[in-house]
């Protein structure tokens, strides 16, 4: 199944695009969409560190399979994504969601890339140790808040984006993350107490 990026994404001047700008409702030729098309790698390095850290924030068995197998998607779909950084951090979150369910399901199969190929990448940095005080008051929270601190502050998603990945409605994301930024402050004291002033800054 292909995931493509969400529709309605509005294009912030200041956000670049992958693809050139035209006169309004042109589409770029082949050999423009070509040359503007985001490399593979660079993608890979700018977004692994965080989708790695989303996906272990879910409890993922073999976060660094799954992380593969995003990324192999990813590669699969990325020639046909078009959009700026802020819809292209988007569409690999979704994509990376949709493998996590897939995971979970534990389908073993792998997407196909149809012929193209892999480019080699490096490994993402390791994870600095996660604070224990952290690591245990994450563990206070119920799977759907996990899920949506993991989307808002791992992922970096704005809310519209998060209820509309998960299913949910605007207002009942907002309502998990009080709760479990709220579990949080009382776990973790003054440190949770800044993380639920800077959310609801």
């Amino acid at each position: 199944m292909t995931v493509r990026p969400p529709e309605g994404v509005p294009a912030a001047g200041s956000l670049r695009r992958w693809w050139p700008r035209g006169r309004e409702g042109a589409r770029p030729d082949a050999a423009a969409r070509n040359a503007a098309a985001p490399d593979a790698a660079e993608v890979y390095r700018g977004l692994a560190p965080a989708v790695l850290g989303y996906v272990r924030s879910q409890g993922a068995a073999e976060p660094e399979d799954v992380l593969g197998e995003i990324f192999l998607q990813v590669v699969r779909d990325l020639p046909r994504f078009r959009g700026d950084d802020a819809a292209l951090r988007r569409w690999v979150f979704t994509i990376a969601h949709h493998r996590l369910v897939d995971a979970r399901r534990r389908s073993g199969r792998r997407p196909i890339l149809g012929g193209r190929t892999v480019p080699e990448f490096c490994a993402p940095p390791p994870a600095d140790p996660l604070d224990p005080d952290l690591v245990r008051a994450l563990g206070e929270l119920t799977a759907d808040q996990r899920e949506v601190v993991a989307l808002r502050f791992v992922a970096d998603l704005p809310i519209d984006v998060v209820a509309a990945l998960t299913g949910r409605t605007p207002g009942a994301v907002k309502a998990l993350q009080h709760r479990a930024l709220a579990t949080l402050a009382e776990h973790l004291g003054d440190a949770g107490d800044a993380a639920m002033s800077a959310a609801s800054g």
